[in-house]
C-alpha cells in the first residue's frame, strides 16, 4: 500500500478536518476531490463514513465561525479579503450578496455548492447582522448537505467497484493518483477560466486618474455605482454624480443609458469583477462606450479623490 494512502487511512479524520478547514479559511485547496476519494475508500471499510462526515462538518463550521465573527466586526473589508483568497474571486462578492438579498439565511444551504460562494458566505452573513444561532443552523445544514453529497458520490463509485474485487483493489492502490488527477484538473480548469476573464477586464478598464481628468474638464460622464447596499453600511459615500443601480436594474433600464457619453461602472469586487461583467453585457447590447473603473470605489477613495454622501435620490 502506498505510504500516502496508508497515512490517509490511518489519519483520515484529521486529514479531512484540516483540509476542509484550510479550504474554508481561504486556502485554494478544493475539498471535493478529497471527499470523493474518502467516500470511495469507505467502501473498503478502511475508513468510517460517519467519522469522515463529522470531520468535514467540524472543519467547515470552525472556519465559517471565524469568518462570521470577522465579517460581523470588520464588514466589507473582510469580505473582499476572503474573495481575494478565493479561486472564484472574480465573481464571489456580487454572487453572494445577490444570494443573500434574494433568499436571506436559506442562501447558506446552497452556498457551498456554488463555486466561490462557500467561503465568502460566512463573512457576509456576519456583515448583514444575522444572529450567530441562526447562522449556525443554516450554515451547518448546508455544510452537512455539501459534505454528504461528495462522500456519498464517492461511496457509490466504491460500491460499484466492489462488484469487481480486482477493480476495487486497483482503485485502492491508485487512490492517491486518482485524487491528485482530480485535484489538478479542478485547479487547472478554475485557473484557466479566471485568467480568461481577467484578460478581458484588463483590456477594457478605465484608470481613476483618467476619470478624474474627464470630470475636471467637464466632460459628460455617466457613472454607475454597482455596489450592493451592504457595502454602503461602513461608508455611505459614492463618486460625484454616480447613480446607484443593481446589475439587474441597469440592464432593465439600459434603454435610458446615454449613447453619446462615456459610461463608467464601478464596484468593490476584486479585479472589478461585477463592473467588467456588466460592461461586457452592455457592449453585447450595443452600448459600446462603457468601461469598468480600475480598482473601483476602494482605489478612488485611496487616491483621495472627491466623494459625496449617498442620498435617497441617488440610490433610487
Amino acid at each position: 500500500m502506498p505510504i500516502a494512502l496508508d497515512v490517509f487511512i490511518r489519519y483520515g479524520f484529521a486529514v479531512v478536518l484540516l483540509w476542509v478547514l484550510g479550504e474554508q479559511l481561504g486556502i485554494p485547496i478544493p475539498s471535493t476531490p478529497l471527499l470523493l476519494t474518502a467516500g470511495t475508500l469507505s467502501a473498503t471499510h478502511k475508513l468510517s463514513l460517519p467519522m469522515i462526515l463529522a470531520a468535514a462538518l467540524a472543519g467547515s463550521l470552525l472556519a465559517d465561525s471565524v469568518w462570521y465573527a470577522f465579517g460581523k466586526r470588520y464588514g466589507g473589508a473582510v469580505v473582499r479579503l476572503v474573495c481575494r483568497l478565493s479561486l472564484e474571486s472574480t465573481a464571489c462578492v456580487r454572487k453572494t450578496e445577490g444570494y443573500f438579498s434574494k433568499r436571506g439565511a436559506p442562501a447558506l444551504l446552497l452556498a457551498k455548492f456554488v463555486p466561490g460562494l462557500g467561503t465568502v458566505a460566512a463573512p457576509i452573513a456576519g456583515q448583514s447582522g444575522m444572529s450567530y444561532g441562526k447562522f449556525l443552523v443554516f450554515d451547518g445544514t448546508g455544510a452537512l448537505l455539501w459534505a454528504l453529497t461528495s462522500l456519498l458520490g464517492g461511496r457509490f463509485f466504491g460500491d460499484v467497484l466492489k462488484r469487481n474485487p480486482h477493480a476495487l483493489s486497483l482503485a485502492g492502490h491508485f487512490a492517491v493518483v486518482i485524487f491528485l488527477l482530480l485535484l489538478l484538473g479542478f485547479l487547472g480548469w478554475r485557473m484557466l477560466e479566471r485568467r480568461a476573464f481577467l484578460r478581458s477586464v484588463r483590456m477594457a478598464r478605465l484608470e481613476p486618474t483618467e476619470l478624474k481628468r474627464m470630470m475636471d474638464d467637464g466632460q459628460p460622464v455617466f457613472i454607475v455605482d454597482l455596489r450592493h447596499p451592504l457595502d454602503y453600511l461602513p461608508d455611505p459615500r459614492t463618486l460625484p454624480g454616480a447613480l446607484s443601480l443593481t446589475p439587474d436594474k441597469l440592464v432593465e433600464d439600459s434603454g435610458r443609458i446615454p449613447r453619446d457619453q462615456e459610461i463608467v461602472l464601478f464596484c468593490t469586487c476584486p479585479s472589478e469583477a461585477t463592473s467588467a461583467k456588466m460592461a461586457l453585457t452592455l457592449r453585447r447590447m450595443g452600448i459600446r462606450r462603457v468601461r469598468p473603473l480600475r480598482g473601483g470605489y476602494d482605489e478612488w477613495k485611496r487616491l483621495g479623490y472627491p466623494l459625496v454622501e449617498i442620498v435617497t435620490s441617488t440610490a433610487a
